[in-house]
């Protein structure tokens, strides 16, 4: 029987995400949700009712009920705000990707955590995954040499014109959606963006449906693609002086990998994930929380603050600026 304590979560939010993070609970051990806050009362009622949580009629309701820590599962223009109040409040925040629209409104998050002692940490999936753990772990074992090129994309155009990824008002667009991820590819193999260049196109509702990006970093380079409006495969490509690795589609849910040497070997990875894979980073948090912790060592904010300066650059190449900015 375990011993550990058990993590009560308070959800803001209840659509899709918020219910896929309840169902990977079942796959995080010693951990519940406990109370759920959205906008919208009804969706609240529902999600709380199929996951045996308190439906809080405010977020302050639900910040002053007895839950260890916030799930932030709301559309990105107010990550922001709610992390912040969940912060200020004395909850620790697992907050969405992106955590924040831009670098200054997550430098706000940060002084708050830092100012109230709590632990923050963007929700950035990918590096929990146990194929992702498994590759780091094979090739420190079995190196290719530092990795100096970082290929990633995905473009789907089969999300439905009324989704919310289209929408200017709450802040959305291929960049922010799913560049976010491949931002975090590049940053975690190659470090610090240096310089970003940028192209792509606006849609009619005005936020980004593709944009390609060339990215000068610390120790490497990076091509990266995301879009709206074409469909793309969503593969990745990392590659070093003695062989390269395929992470195969979807990279970010990654299952497979299959890593190529000079030498001519051929190593192929696989390895299953459970509970739709959002159950890895919410464990990670939950034994960080249990720590004592006030930062990710694998998610940092170091890396939370070069990925949200990169998708800045894009927008700015591309003309796009949210209200407020």
């Amino acid at each position: 029987m375990s011993t550990e304590k058990t993590i009560r979560w308070g959800v803001v939010g209840a659509g899709d995400i918020a219910r896929r993070f309840g169902h990977g609970l079942a796959h995080a051990p010693d951990t519940q949700m406990a109370a759920v806050w959205s906008r919208r009362a009804s969706t609240a009622d529902v999600l709380a009712q199929q996951f045996g949580a308190q439906s809080c009629a405010s977020l302050d309701e639900l910040l002053s009920s007895d839950i260890d820590a916030v799930y932030i599962a709301t559309l990105h223009d107010s990550h922001a705000d709610y992390a912040i109040a969940g912060l200020a409040a004395g909850k620790p925040v697992l907050c969405e990707k992106p955590a924040t629209v831009n670098a200054a409104q997550l430098e706000r998050v940060l002084a708050v955590a830092r100012d109230r002692q709590r632990l923050f940490m963007e929700a950035m999936k990918p590096p929990f995954y146990p194929l992702y753990r498994k590759l780091r772990e094979h090739l420190a074992d079995d190196p290719i040499g530092d990795i100096g090129f970082v290929r990633a994309g995905c473009s789907r155009a089969d999300v439905p014109a009324d989704h919310p990824t289209f929408s200017f008002e709450h802040m959305c667009g291929a960049l922010l959606s799913i560049g976010i991820y491949e931002a975090f590819l590049a940053v975690d193999w190659l470090g610090a963006p240096l310089d970003v260049q940028t192209i792509g196109r606006l849609g009619s509702t005005g936020v980004d449906t593709f944009a390609s990006l060339n990215c000068r970093h610390e120790r490497g380079i990076a091509q990266l693609f995301c879009g709206l409006d074409l469909h793309g495969r969503g593969d990745a490509l990392l590659a070093a002086p003695r062989g390269h690795v395929t992470i195969h589609e979807n990279w970010w849910n990654p299952a497979r990998a299959t890593i190529r040497y000079v030498d001519g070997r051929v190593v192929e990875l696989d390895h299953p994930f459970e509970g739709g894979g959002l159950n890895y980073e919410t464990a990670h948090f939950c034994n960080l929380l249990r720590s004592g912790a006030l930062e990710s060592p694998v998610m940092t904010h170091a890396k939370s603050l070069q990925m949200i300066t990169m998708m800045d650059a894009a927008r700015a190449a591309l003309g796009l600026k949210f209200a407020g900015e």
